[in-house]
């Protein structure tokens, strides 16, 4: 198969499972084309030279990065960049495939994120009914005012936007 400019992508039988999907779970004929061709030996394939037109911005920004991307050529340069990109057009045609495993990796950071924060709550209520219960032992509080402390204490909270520490406590009682 040739993708134009000489670019030449061998027609075997797990390139052509690969890209209609199978390999990947995307659905049949999705385009997803493989970043590497591991089941390709580079016996097979012969590079081929071909001429290209780029303006000088761009070969200056290749020669600075080239190196970088531990590169031994400009040319080996844009063969990675052009097997990128046809990885990136490839997802674009993989519409089906992709947004699942987005969705569920997402669907398994929040579960986890989720469960943590379940979990310090959990411990956070417990210290809370400790301490609850150590002050209801040594006071004798009527229902009452237990109910005006509570919504007193409402207010309070959503005064200090959340932020009420122990200090804050002892400040209110003061006064």
């Amino acid at each position: 198969m040739t993708l134009g400019y000489g670019a030449v992508i061998p027609e075997t039988a797990d390139f052509t499972r690969i890209f209609h999907g199978a390999a990947t779970g995307a659905a049949t004929g999705t385009g997803v084309i493989p970043m590497n061709d591991e089941n390709t030996s580079k016996e097979k394939e012969v590079k081929r030279r071909f001429q290209s037109w780029l303006r000088p911005s761009t070969i200056k920004l290749m020669d600075r990065l080239y190196e970088d991307d531990n590169c031994k050529s400009r040319s080996e340069f844009i063969e990675k960049a052009v097997r990128f990109y046809a990885g990136y057009l490839s997802t674009q045609n993989a519409r089906e495939y992709l947004p699942n495993v987005v969705i569920s990796t997402l669907k398994s950071i929040v579960a986890e994120s989720d469960n943590r924060q379940n979990r310090m709550m959990f411990k956070l209520a417990v210290e809370i009914a400790i301490m609850q219960n150590l002050v209801a032992l040594q006071q004798d509080i009527d229902p009452l005012s237990l109910e005006r402390l509570r919504g007193d204490c409402v207010k309070e909270v959503k005064r200090l936007n959340g932020s009420f520490s122990f200090e804050d406590a002892l400040d209110w009682q003061k006064d």
